[in-house]
């Protein structure tokens, strides 16, 4: 077996869980993460996000505003007391990303997603499951992350335990195994029982929740915890052909079988263990703690990861070892004040010491890593060497970027990469002062090798510096983070819709450029072809040149022209999307052709060929869900009708009711307040992007009278 050696001891790889806490805003991932720190002996005092001293959120902007904006990632470690427990009873260590919860804030749950082994889904007992909780579901769906249930705030008001389990089968698709029945709801809310071992745990008002007893299942739920208990033998049993066999002879599977083959079901998607407890109360966070050593897979159960050698092509698999080649994947870049630079490393086979080089195979480029850190949220701890299985911090690369691979040169490997979604809001900033400038393209520059849903560009007609993200929100901590971190004072402009174009026929068409000017001339001519792809399709590019028409030298070349001419876009200077070019024919001349010549016939080519393509403008789409008391419904669903939404349905939530729609993103400027004037402050409403789609006629054509361009 592997070992994983780290500052105070060494544990064998079987015994390190890599996890992350994911949910909806709200539902109480920092709350519950600060939980697990101090009942693990991390810290010795319960961080609370309302007093500002919590260890997980510790950015100012965090600590101010009470969300987690940037995943952190800490080290911690526990040990499991259960003579059934599946996996024995030594110390684990449990590697812990608490991620946010903010739909702004969506890159920081996908990059953790992308390396963790496990998760822990945190779900509020009174709101059942949200939109951003489905949302982050699908992620983790995405990169085939096991998961448990957490279903917190059983002491709030409206609690409704049986209520949320009916939401996870019909909104997330899961099945759940109730492991944990809340004792009590509400006020009343008091421990949890053990299904499996018909055992109640209760916790007797101690403020730390450090000490509960364990006591008999309380006379009142004996029969609800033999129907519950029957139900969950039942699911557990169906997994294993083994115990399916002695449950249909009437036998009943000792409870260590029984937690041995759920922990094999939840490895392989197929049971998601449900604990219940109230983080805030510090009631049912130990239970839940024992389920992630005891079901969530460690590296070894991971046992290897698939990718394809760089060069050949070829898939490549690398087993979760020490003793194979160097594999692992950078997840995320931080500007750290004390030590600049770090990437966060994910390794999956192999071993780095600090000092050692690595070979970028996404960029074909070789680097030092200088130094390596453990990291506990903002703190650091310096180490020598790091094993298979390990996520650790790396100083000193400077070309990595989020989603690389690191390996080996004489063993190559490319990992599957991490995908982001496409900023939907911008807005133009500006300096304040002279000295100001310089500092701010700096200060830009590190903030978009941190975020990769957070963009630069320069609009050249106007010369103004545009940044562009995936909400308000997002943009202003970005501003507030460039005052703070980077000392730039700095003017915006009001937030901008993230329109695209799009081409809706195939079309062909010609780029001819000729310059003579006495001495040697300049001359690229080529012929494309643009056809639309599916919404979402992105770009495509083909070269069907034949018989060497166009010398393959300048075949780039004209590409580069057309990608830039793109950027810009023709009708309304925004980025064309969702289109292929073909590049399928040409004329060179053997002196005067140049690459910049081609260059330019390319670019001249996009721009005649995309005015016959029929373009039009795409926006952004919103999935919105709006929580109202039933006597506001009308007036929300009018109001949202009169912002071009499509109302797909509403469902029922305690009193409330919730109404799910589509709405264009440029509708939704000052949303809030006109939602709390409709409802006397009594609705709610949650969105987040979810696509691209065709903009009405007569609202484009304002769009491209505003932008000043014009397309004839």
């Amino acid at each position: 077996m592997a070992d994983v050696k780290t500052t105070n001891r060494i544990v064998p790889l079987d015994r390190v869980r890599n996890i992350g806490i994911i949910a909806h805003i709200d539902a109480g991932k920092t709350t519950t993460s600060e939980r697990i720190l101090f009942y693990t002996g991390k810290s010795y005092k319960i961080g609370d996000i309302d007093e500002g001293d919590t260890q997980m959120d510790w950015m100012a902007q965090e600590k101010e505003r009470g969300i987690t904006i940037v995943s952190a990632a800490t080290t911690t470690f526990w040990a499991v007391n259960d003579v059934n427990s599946p996996v024995g009873n030594e110390s684990f260590r449990i590697n812990l990303i608490d991620t946010p919860g903010h739909v702004d804030f969506t890159a920081e749950v996908e990059r953790s997603l992308r390396v963790l082994d496990g998760a822990v889904t945190v779900l509020d007992a009174e709101e059942t499951v949200q939109s951003q909780t489905e949302t982050v579901w699908r992620q983790a769906d995405k990169y085939k992350v096991p998961r448990i249930i957490f279903i917190n705030k059983n002491d709030k008001m409206g609690a409704n335990f049986e209520g949320t389990i009916k939401a996870i089968i019909e909104r997330l698709g899961a099945n759940p195994a109730v492991m944990a029945y809340p004792i009590g709801a509400e006020q009343s809310f008091s421990g949890v029982v053990l299904l499996l071992e018909r055992k109640a745990l209760v916790w007797h008002g101690d403020e730390t929740g450090a000490k509960f007893t364990e006591e008999e299942v309380p006379i009142e739920m004996k029969e609800k915890v033999e129907l519950w208990r029957a139900k969950l033998i039942e699911q557990i049993c169906e997994t294993d052909d083994t115990l399916i066999e002695k449950f249909l002879a009437g036998t009943e599977p000792s409870v260590l079988e029984l937690k041995s083959a759920l922990r094999r079901a939840v490895i392989a998607y197929k049971l998601v263990p449900i604990y219940a407890g109230a983080s805030l109360r510090n009631k049912g966070v130990q239970p839940m703690l024992d389920a992630v050593v005891e079901y969530l897979p460690s590296p070894v159960d991971m046992d290897h990861v698939k990718g394809t050698n760089p060069f050949t092509g070829e898939d490549v698999t690398r087993r979760t070892i020490n003793e194979e080649p160097l594999a692992g994947l950078a997840f995320k870049i931080q500007t750290d004040q004390h030590v600049g630079r770090l990437t966060y490393f994910r390794i999956y086979s192999g071993s780095l010491k600090a000092g050692q080089s690595v070979y970028n195979s996404s960029k074909g480029k070789e680097e030092r890593v200088s130094r390596m850190l453990l990291m506990h949220a903002n703190k650091r701890e310096e180490i020598d060497q790091a094993y298979a299985g390990e996520i650790v911090a790396l100083v000193g690369l400077k070309e990595t970027t989020t989603g690389n691979t690191l390996c080996e040169k004489s063993h190559p490997i490319l990992l599957e990469s991490i995908t982001f979604p496409e900023p939907v809001i911008s807005l133009a900033i500006e300096p304040k002062t002279k000295s100001d400038q310089e500092k701010m393209g700096y200060a830009l520059a590190k903030l978009s090798d941190e975020d990769p849903t957070f963009s630069i560009k320069t609009n050249h007609e106007t010369g103004q510096t545009i940044i562009a993200g995936m909400g308000e929100l997002h943009l202003e901590i970005i501003v507030d983070r460039m005052k703070r971190e980077f000392n730039v004072e700095a003017s915006t402009g009001a937030p901008q819709v993230a329109y695209k174009e799009t081409i809706k026929r195939m079309a062909e068409g010609e780029g001819k450029y000729i310059r003579q000017s006495g001495g040697r001339g300049q001359y690229g001519h080529c012929f494309i072809r643009l056809e639309p792809l599916p919404r979402g399709g992105g770009y495509e590019w083909v070269n069907a040149i034949k018989g060497g028409a166009i010398p393959g030298e300048f075949i780039p070349a004209v590409e580069k022209g057309l990608r830039e001419s793109m950027e810009n876009g023709v009708l309304a200077g925004f980025p064309t999307v969702d289109v292929r070019a073909t590049l399928y024919d040409g004329t060179y001349h053997d002196v005067d052709s140049s690459e910049m010549a081609f260059k330019i016939a390319g670019s001249m080519a996009f721009q005649t060929t995309a005015k016959k393509a029929d373009l039009t403008i795409l926006e952004p789409i919103m999935k919105v869900e709006v929580s109202t008391p039933d006597d506001f419904m009308g007036e929300v669903i009018g109001d949202l009708s009169s912002k071009r939404a499509q109302i797909l349905g509403t469902d029922k939530r305690a009193n409330l009711t919730i109404v799910n729609a589509y709405v264009p993103l440029a509708e939704l400027s000052g949303y809030a307040t006109k939602l709390r004037s409709l409802t006397q402050g009594r609705a709610s409403y949650y969105m987040e992007p979810s696509h691209y789609d065709e903009v009405p006629k007569n609202i484009a054509e304002g769009i491209v009278a505003k932008s000043g361009k014009n397309a004839d």
